[in-house]
């Protein structure tokens, strides 16, 4: 057995350097571009990035967030996401152990943590994501053993028709389009991934999320009902919730 600190460190690390390539995802899918080549550059002057400049969090602090050739300041998002990359890959180790089971809900979560800074960046969240998405977390799926292949099933119908009822009686009523296709087939994905049961966890998770979050940006831009919040960040989060906390949160609920 390999020590558990040991497991640990691993783990972070791993999970940060997934980070960075999320990192290269968020900015590169929604251009269309390759994300394998070419080789990670400064956004600004384009200048390769050698690898001992690209050490996760670490090569971020020791350049003091500037470029070495340019000096124009790298935006705090890059070591933000690689950050959550490792604190992800540990949870994910700590709640599942160092098992398959643990490696596919990291990915999942990876996944998600891409979705999210698209839609925050561009209110888009890419079919190239979440419909090969679908299938592949169904079957990624079998390795947690406690949400049943048919529960995943209804899960990506639930998931895709729930959200698409909403934004069709919302267009009904007021005309307007509510909530994009790009929801409804991220939480089709979701529902692969955690099933019918932890659709409806999502659900009501992201709808509150949304809720508080959504009402604070309003007071703050004065906008009120006319700003605009995408909701693809809160369906992650809730999901993620359910991946680590759902059933403690549902067994509380139901105690109470």
């Amino acid at each position: 057995m390999l020590p558990s600190l040991f497991i640990d460190i691993v783990a972070f690390i791993f999970g940060a350097c997934i980070g960075s390539f999320l990192n290269v995802c968020i900015y590169r899918i929604p251009e269309g571009l390759s994300i394998v080549y070419p080789g990670s550059r400064c956004p600004r002057c384009e200048t390769i990035i050698p690898f001992y400049d690209n050490i996760p969090i670490i090569s971020y602090l020791l350049l003091a967030g500037k470029c070495r050739t340019c000096h124009l300041p790298i935006a705090l998002r890059y070591p933000f996401v690689e950050l959550l990359g490792g604190l992800f890959g540990l949870a994910s180790v700590h709640t599942f152990g160092p098992t398959v089971q643990a490696g596919v809900v990291f990915v999942f979560i990876a996944t998600l943590i891409v979705v999210t800074f698209i839609d925050l960046d561009h209110r888009i969240i890419p079919d190239r994501i979440s419909l090969p998405g679908i299938p592949f977390f169904f079957l990624a799926a079998f390795a947690l053993p406690a949400i049943a292949w048919q529960a995943r099933a209804i899960g990506i119908v639930a998931g895709g028709g729930i959200l698409f009822a909403v934004a069709w009686i919302y267009h009904r009523i007021t005309g307007r389009e509510g909530m994009g296709g790009g929801d409804i087939k991220l939480l089709a994905m979701i529902g692969a991934m955690i099933g019918w049961q932890g659709i409806l966890f999502t659900i009501f998770a992201a709808s509150a999320l949304g809720t508080i979050v959504g009402l604070l940006a309003m007071l703050k831009s004065g906008k009120g009902m006319q700003l605009a919040i995408p909701f693809g960040p809160f369906l992650a989060g809730g999901a993620m919730i359910y991946l680590f906390f759902g059933e403690r949160l549902i067994d509380w609920y139901l105690l109470v």
